[in-house]
């Protein structure tokens, strides 16, 4: 059976983007694209980086870990308003929403249905991992599924903005099954339900 892997950056007061919910990578955002855990991501988990930095660096690294990318509509408009349809062209890509009636690129499929349900299906399927790469909303909805959560955790404190899981009181607990420390200050963290 696949696995549903929530794999995304937070600050140490757990966000994950400002309070607009605007891109919280770049050189000016939250979490700035540089540092010894960008090689790590690239070599450990190439499959998140986007299309267009894929494109801008002249690399298409084989995906070694996920085939498939999940994300909430929110995220995925931020990079709508950037004029970018398909963030992630080498993934099979899935927005979930209630309000988008059309996706606007042929491949990313809007799916308007129980998140859970389709989640299911999808890990019923033969292929790789199945990347949750974004939505708090999303995350939350996806909580009893999620097999495992890795926290890209910069070192950073903003006070407010989108927490990781954003829903209900709810207590989930796991635990720690790995963790990496890099120069840069970032800490991946692995944890898996218990």
């Amino acid at each position: 059976m696949r696995k549903l892997t929530y794999f995304v950056a937070s600050t140490i007061d757990g966000y994950i983007a400002g309070p607009d919910g605007s891109d919280p990578s770049g050189p000016d955002g939250i979490f700035p694209v540089e540092g010894d855990h960008i090689d790590a991501i690239f070599s450990e988990y190439p499959e998140i980086a986007p299309g267009p930095v894929r494109k801008a660096l002249g690399i298409e690294p084989e995906n070694s870990r996920f085939d498939t990318a999940l994300e909430g509509r929110r995220s995925y408009e931020i990079g709508l308003k950037a004029g970018i349809t398909n963030a992630y062209p080498h993934l099979r890509h899935y927005v979930f929403s209630r309000s988008m009636a059309r996706s606007p690129d042929p491949d990313v499929e809007i799916v308007s249905t129980d998140p859970i349900a389709k989640v299911r299906e999808l890990k019923q399927e033969d292929g790789k991992g199945i990347w949750l790469c974004g939505g708090a909303q999303l995350a939350d909805a996806l909580s009893a599924e999620i097999d495992e959560l890795i926290v890209k955790l910069n070192p950073v404190v903003i006070g407010s903005g989108i927490p990781l899981f954003a829903g209900d009181f709810a207590i989930r607990r796991y635990e720690l099954a790995g963790r990496h420390i890099y120069a840069s200050g970032v800490a991946f963290l692995t944890y898996v339900p218990r």
